[in-house]
């Protein structure tokens, strides 16, 4: 065929083709390619190589070009970038020669637009790189299976978790990588395997109790998911996702022998408790306690159960039952007796001097402080911290003596070093705490540091066989203290004080006896005198009675009777308690002792 003929062809093509003699000058360029060409190099009648290829992007092309037309040697898409209208665009280049009798070798070279491709093929990166991003992301181990169960992705987390490097076991299956033994060493067989099973049943499936295998060789305790991968109504593939449990497994194994611990302790407090219980001897003094009720008997059981050990102590009662003693009997008792019990009475102390009573301050913190000062805490350091009417404390301070009291450390008013301190703490109240919590003018937390082990002292009044004792312990050291001979009790004398109601308790019994004395200035106790003003009105005996008749009440009787009284109060005042017309102040006693005998009663508004 005539040259002219081939030329022809060649511009006539519809796709992009080009003729290049052995100069690398073009002979023939089809009509496709000049049209995409820009003008000025459109209106050229010969083109080099250098107007139509990147030579210099495109690497090798000017040797593979060379080499067809002189050795003869093609090409097939070689990737090269073609300088058309709208710049350098990517192709697919394929060459080979042609023997053309009027000109020698020539080379034929055709060109593919693969530039929408590359763009694509350039988001298909950006996506799988967002993706891997995400999956690397993601705190869990995470491998991808096909539906025979070989591995197809997995996870910078799966490679930390298992040692496994992601591109070593692609292709393999999972199992036979990390889940083909169990625990013990086991064979677990493929047909068992949770993991596969969701490749043919198609369901998820979860386990939270088995191990995979680690690179190294080791047993790693995970919990993972298998979740198919369904296409067409049918498993596909299938996705596992799973973590290391091995901490948490370690917690739990120590949190079951510190309760099995609990419990050996316990069975063994308990049994040290029935024994003491059983062997013990509650004295009638105890210390500075006296009496031998019953109800006594159960506080003083209460105090030798906690008394040694390191627990916080809240005793709870009504004002006047002897908290204060309670608290030294259990410091005595403990392993802190030969510690300082340091008291701090907290309705004494002014709002503005709370911190630096508690916490001591520095010289200058404030005005007036012109020396360093210690705090109670800080006092009572290996002892005892007695809070009484812990109530008291100001909101604003509570928080910062539970923080000293669970760090076992503070800071001193105006210093910034810290003080390890190592105090037990019994506090002291007459207020329902409870309800002040609620009331949100007590934090509850500190609330729950405090009442580690509460005991409830009982009032004077369900501690009758306890009045005789006292009365004649208090009888003996006021007239001690007066260098006097005690007169003498009678049981008339005994009759006429368990017959009182005793609000103000132990309190009230000591100020009774005093006053009897002072106002008995010969052998005879004039019990009767004293006691007439205060208690006439709230005694049950009758005037028959105390002349010696047989008329009394009892103990039920006298209670319902009381009972009665309080409910009579209370309607009068429209079920108030506190305040100016409550039925405290219609009775003449503290509101903290009324809502003490309602509970006891059990006395509500209906």
């Amino acid at each position: 065929m005539p040259a002219r003929h081939h030329e022809a062809l060649i511009r006539h093509s519809p796709s992009l083709l080009v003729v290049l003699d052995s100069r690398l000058n073009s002979r023939a360029l089809s009509a496709a390619w000049r049209e995409r060409l820009d003008a000025g190099t459109a209106a050229a009648e010969v083109l080099s190589a250098a107007d139509l290829f990147d030579l210099d992007g495109s690497p090798g092309l000017a040797r593979r070009l060379t080499a067809a037309t002189r050795d003869g040697t093609p090409f097939v898409d070689a990737d090269a970038g073609v300088r058309l209208r709208e710049g350098v665009v990517p192709c697919r280049l394929s060459g080979w020669r042609a023997e053309i009798s009027s000109g020698g070798p020539m080379v034929v070279v055709s060109a593919t637009d693969v530039s929408d491709h590359a763009a694509a093929a350039s988001q298909l990166a950006e996506l799988q790189s967002q993706h891997r991003i995400i999956l690397d992301a993601a705190g869990e181990g995470i491998y991808g299976l096909d539906p025979e169960g070989r591995v197809t992705f997995g996870n910078l987390a799966a490679e930390d978790i298992l040692g496994w490097r992601t591109e070593k076991i692609l292709g393999q299956k999972v199992h036979d990588v990390h889940h083909h033994s169990h625990a013990n060493g086991a064979p677990y067989h493929v047909e068992d395997c949770p993991v596969y099973a969701a490749l043919t049943d198609g369901e998820v499936h979860t386990v939270d109790d088995e191990v995979f295998w680690h690179a190294n060789g080791t047993a790693i305790p995970v919990e993972y998911t298998s979740t198919p991968i369904i296409r067409d109504g049918k498993p596909d593939g299938a996705v596992v996702i799973f973590r290391n449990v091995t901490q948490r497994r370690e917690l739990e194994r120590q949190r079951a022998e510190a309760f099995a611990e609990i419990r050996a302790l316990k069975e063994q407090l308990e049994q040290e408790r029935d024994y003491l219980r059983d062997e013990i001897n509650v004295r009638l003094n105890y210390g500075e306690i006296i009496g031998e009720s019953k109800a006594l008997k159960r506080t003083l059981a209460q105090i030798e159960a906690v008394a040694r050990t390191p627990a916080n102590v809240l005793v709870l009662g009504e004002s006047g039952v002897g908290k204060e003693m309670i608290a030294r009997a259990i410091h005595l008792q403990g392993d802190r007796a030969g510690k300082p019990l340091v008291k701090v009475n907290c309705a004494s102390i002014p709002k503005d001097l709370f911190e630096s009573e508690f916490f001591g301050h520095i010289k200058g913190a404030f005005t007036g402080a012109h020396r360093d000062r210690t705090g109670r805490l800080q006092l009572a350091h290996g002892g005892t911290l007695f809070l009484d009417e812990v109530g008291e404390i100001p909101l604003s301070l509570q928080s910062k003596l539970l923080r000293a009291l669970q760090e076992r450390e503070f800071e001193r008013v105006g210093d910034d070093r810290t003080v390890k301190v190592d105090v037990r703490v019994v506090a002291a109240t007459n207020r329902n705490l409870e309800d002040e919590v609620a009331a949100g003018r007590f934090r509850e937390d500190l609330y729950y540091r405090l009442s580690v082990f509460p005991i409830e002292v009982p009032p004077l009044r369900e501690r009758v066989d306890d009045i005789g004792p006292l009365a004649k312990h208090f009888l003996e050291t006021t007239c001690k203290d007066l260098g006097r001979e005690p007169p003498k009790m009678t049981r008339r004398h005994l009759e006429i004080l368990q017959a009182h109601t005793w609000p103000g308790n132990i309190r009230e019994l000591r100020n009774v006896i005093e006053r009897a004395v002072i106002s008995s200035p010969g052998a005879k106790l004039r019990l009767e005198s004293v006691l007439t003003d205060s208690a006439a009105s709230a005694s049950p005996v009758s005037a028959s009675a105390q002349a010696g008749e047989s008329e009394f009440l009892t103990e039920e009787e006298f209670r319902a009777l009381e009972k009665a009284n309080l409910v009579a109060a209370l309607e009068h005042a429209n079920w108030k308690v506190w305040g100016e017309g409550g039925a405290a102040e219609l009775l003449g006693i503290k509101p903290s002792t009324l809502t003490y005998r309602m509970k006891n009663f059990g006395i509500d508004k209906a």
